[in-house]
This record gives structure tokens, sequence and C-alpha cells, in this order.
């Protein structure tokens, strides 16, 4: 969510996990069209050490990075590293996925005012569903 939300306001932005899911949530899916963005055809990625490197701001959404990343991906992340603390959707009721992807388009938002409208985007998370944290290069 985090990736659509940072495209939609003008920043590029792809999205990537840990452990990626097979598919994109389809509640996720959902709630995101709801707000008509269509998240149906993607598909999610492995987080790697070169979105990190090219990153200047890592934003995770309350996963346990230090616990799923290898130590020098971690080191790359120390500099720029912001955890927005919120919970995976995965097996959240569609009222709770729609309360998540309401605080995460907010804090893209405030994240527009503060970067440059060209940095990179990128959703990480340690399980992947297109909606768990932000790269900034």
């Amino acid at each position: 969510m985090a990736e659509a939300f940072a495209k939609k306001y003008g920043l590029k932005a792809s999205s990537a996990g840990t452990v990626p899911a097979a598919k994109v949530n389809p509640v996720v899916v959902y709630v995101m069209k709801e707000r008509g963005i269509d998240l149906s055809s993607g598909t999610p990625k492995m987080l790697t050490v070169e979105m990190i490197t090219e990153a200047s701001l890592v934003v995770t959404m309350g996963c346990s990075v230090e616990e799923v990343c290898p130590r020098p991906m971690l080191a790359r992340m120390q500099k720029k590293l912001v955890d927005w603390n919120l919970p995976d959707p995965e097996g959240k009721s569609i009222d709770d996925v729609r309360k998540i992807r309401d605080e995460i388009e907010m804090r893209v938002k405030q994240l527009t005012k503060s970067e440059p409208r060209t940095s990179d985007i990128t959703s990480v998370s340690e399980r992947q569903v297109l909606s768990t944290g932000v790269l900034v290069p």
C-alpha cells in the first residue's frame, strides 16, 4: 500500500519484503481499489541489498528486521531506519485493513512533504503484502 500511495503522490516506488508472500493480500487489493488504486496485478518481491544501498530512508511497518535481515543488510539500513510500527494486514478484518491503509496513506503524504519528488520509495516488510514499509533514496 505504501508503494501505491507513494506513486499516487508523485514519488517513484517499488515494494519488497524479506519473506515475500506468493501474491498480494486480496483484502489489501480490495481496500486499495476503494481508493481507485488497482493492486491486482502486483507481485511481491524480495528485498535486496541493492534496494537498501540506493535508499536514503528505510521505513518499516513494525516488522522486526533485526530478526529477519542478514547483518550486512542491517548495517546498510542503520542510518536510514524508521519504524512506523503498523500491523501486517494479513489475517485482519476488512475494517482493520482500511484503518491500516488510511494510516499508511497519511504517513506517505507526510513523507511527500519532506522528501524530494524524485525520491524512490519501496515498501519493505517481513511478510510482503505491498503495504508494510517504505524506502526512500
